[in-house]
């Protein structure tokens, strides 16, 4: 069958609407199909509770492989999440209250998210639909309450209403659809059968569903937009269905292929999966995973294997059934115009900027298009605490920030192709505020800074991999309040202060390691200077040398030599945001413009050129001191 949508390998252009609506409504496929089918299988009993965590691909039959590692060792808990992030809730061993999360994009350690309402293991049953995650109480006597995230922003759970009835044991894995969250099976003193069913959107009690074929504890969940798939249990084969959108018992679909209970489900919303959990009777742990067509009755067949045998595991994937709805057309593609969102070295335009001060240390996070004059939007928010003097760092897909005041040592980010908050990514080698480094599309450099004294270190981490920094080299002298940018190959620190303002210029070659060498020199001795760049020429602006500077210095990136005057911005300034440009348009943004006065003015230039700045627009709050950078400035090639 023919394609009426544009995929990966020809989305460019401006695509007519009606032929995606088209495809979707009466042919069936849809463009995310290959990019939403990542599941992850959490923690689990051993017999002893591990920090494992697997990952499989639903649309692609084969054994799991490692994707990192919980904070604390747990058992069974209840998993939630969206299209990006997925939320592991609590558990035992010891019994535990927190939440943590970790990005489906990028393989890692589990991050702290916040905390449940209360310490408990067993919990189940729930649902999530992108934008909000619930789940159930576990094994607290008397127990019912339900608790409730936003995916998307940090936080502890709050409460969201109460089970019918205090049920531990319930089905583990995808539950519900868009709109409902389901809960099946348990235990309430005995084995049940009883499903009930709650409103995402709102907060408020469960309501009585109706009942599934058998009574039993621990059985399997997975979900498809419509309907919810039951397995297993301890003495139990079946796998039930019943439809979510109208109340109803569950009839027969199929059955798995032994006796078994503890392992848990996931779906891609078209095939269902089962992993893991011990036989019944008997008790021998298994590793194997199944799949079923949730489309066509009939009995589960052999998926692969986990990496080890275990029961108790949790388990999400960015596709289920509660998603489903919501994701018709892959959002990397499209806009609600239908005009792709353009990401990557060549066609890259979004610059994000976040932290500062205004005038108090800010965590807000703004984006523009840079092709496009106009204000700032609001992206999201900066992890807990609010950030100024803080370095930031970009591939084509990824936007990171490091460091901050404190001084810190955290690193964070967030994805160009979707706004939200950011998540934790890794620490640097020690606390530092006022540093500078620059990106090419897989290393981040940052250099001096202040730790409270001035340092001259530099150090790296890989873009795409989630972790800590390592040692690069040290740069020519100790200083902060300084820039960096470059091309592809080659990081620049200019400016800065060592006690006093300097002129200094060093660099390095990003993809070595190594100390850094003399460039040249600034026209003059600046601080707290911003700066941006193509592949071919590095831009400095602004800063302080006694007075707020309005120059504009530019040099030849692979040449070594000193600044040539290129023009003055709009307004003199310090601590003015960059490092964002399109390769052909550079933006100098915010700053402070005398003591005490923020400024929301945003300058652009075109960097081939020479000349003086023009408005661009306006931030939506006056800000000094941001982290800002793009999909495609001069380092991404």
């Amino acid at each position: 069958m023919g394609k009426s949508y544009p995929d990966r390998t020809n989305a460019t252009g401006i695509w007519k609407l009606k032929d995606i609506t088209r495809n979707i409504n009466q042919e069936g496929t849809y463009p995310q199909e290959s990019s939403q089918n990542t599941a992850i299988f959490s923690g689990g009993s051993t017999p002893s509770s591990v920090v494992t965590m697997d990952t499989i691909q639903i649309n692609t039959a084969g054994d799991a492989v490692d994707f990192g590692d919980l904070s604390v060792a747990i058992r069974p808990t209840a998993n939630a999440g969206g299209f990006t992030r997925c939320i592991i809730c609590g558990g035992a061993d010891p019994d535990v209250n927190s939440l943590q999360y970790v990005n489906y994009a990028s393989k890692g350690n589990t991050a702290d998210f916040g905390d449940d309402q209360n310490t408990q293991q067993w919990k189940g049953g729930g649902g999530s639909n992108g934008v909000r995650s619930v789940w159930a109480a576990g094994n607290t006597p008397g127990t019912t309450n339900i608790s409730s995230v936003l995916v998307q922003t940090l936080g502890n759970a709050v409460d969201y209403g109460d089970l019918t009835e205090a049920v531990y044991g319930k089905a583990f894995g995808t539950n519900g659809n868009n709109t409902i969250a389901a809960f099946s099976g348990g235990n309430n003193g005995s084995n049940t059968n009883r499903i009930e069913v709650k409103d995402i959107t709102s907060s408020g009690n469960n309501a009585d569903f109706g009942d599934l074929t058998v009574s039993y504890r621990y059985r399997y969940a997975a979900n498809s937009a419509t309907k919810n798939f039951i397995g297993g249990g301890e003495g139990s084969t079946v796998i039930d269905v019943f439809t979510l959108g109208s109340k109803g018992n569950a009839t027969d679909f199929g059955d798995i292929a032994a006796s078994k209970s503890k392992g848990t489900g996931v779906s891609n919303g078209r095939t269902g999966v089962y992993g893991g959990g011990d036989t019944h009777p008997g008790g021998s742990l298994q590793n194997v995973i199944e799949s079923f067509s949730l489309s066509t009755a009939g009995n589960a067949t052999d998926f692969g294997d986990l990496t080890n045998s275990r029961q108790l595991l949790s388990s999400n994937s960015n596709g289920h059934g509660g998603l489903q709805a919501q994701s018709q057309r892959a959002p990397e593609l499209y806009s609600p115009t239908g005009r792709p969102i353009l990401i990557g070295a060549n066609v890259g335009d979004r610059c994000i900027m976040g932290g500062g001060e205004s005038p108090s240390p800010s965590s807000v996070i703004d984006t523009v298009q840079i092709s496009t004059l106009g204000n700032s939007t609001n992206f999201g928010n900066l992890i807990a605490n609010a950030h100024d003097l803080i370095h930031s760092a970009a591939s084509t897909t990824r936007m990171i920030w490091a460091g901050g005041t404190g001084p810190v040592d955290r690193i964070q980010y967030v994805e160009f192709a979707t706004k939200g908050n950011a998540a934790d990514f890794g620490n640097l080698l020690t606390n530092t505020r006022s540093s500078a480094g620059h990106t090419n599309n897989t290393r981040a450099l940052r250099g001096g800074g202040f730790t409270p004294g001035l340092v001259n270190t530099i150090d790296y981490w890989t873009m795409a991999t989630l972790g800590n920094s390592s040692d690069f080299g040290d740069m020519t002298n100790s200083r902060g309040a300084h820039i960096a940018a470059g091309s592809d190959t080659r990081t620049i620190f200019a400016g800065g202060y060592t006690g006093s303002d300097v002129d200094t210029v060093d660099y390095v070659t990003t993809a070595s390691t190594g100390d850094a060498t003399d460039f040249g020199d600034l026209s003059g001795a600046a601080s707290s200077v911003g700066g941006t760049s193509s592949s071919t020429r590095l831009l400095v602006a602004g800063g302080s040398a006694g007075s707020y500077s309005e120059v504009i210095d530019y040099f030849t990136i692979a040449n070594t030599g000193n600044a040539t005057d290129f023009g003055n911005l709009t307004v003199a300034r310090t601590v003015a945001t960059a490092r964002a440009s399109n390769k052909t348009r550079g933006i100098i943004i915010g700053g402070y413009v005398s003591p005490g006065a923020d400024t929301t003015v945003m300058d652009y230039v075109t960097i081939a050129s020479t000349g003086n700045a023009a408005d661009f627009g306006d931030l939506r709050i006056a800000t000094r001191g941001m982290g800002g950078y793009s999909n495609s400035h001069g380092g991404l090639s």
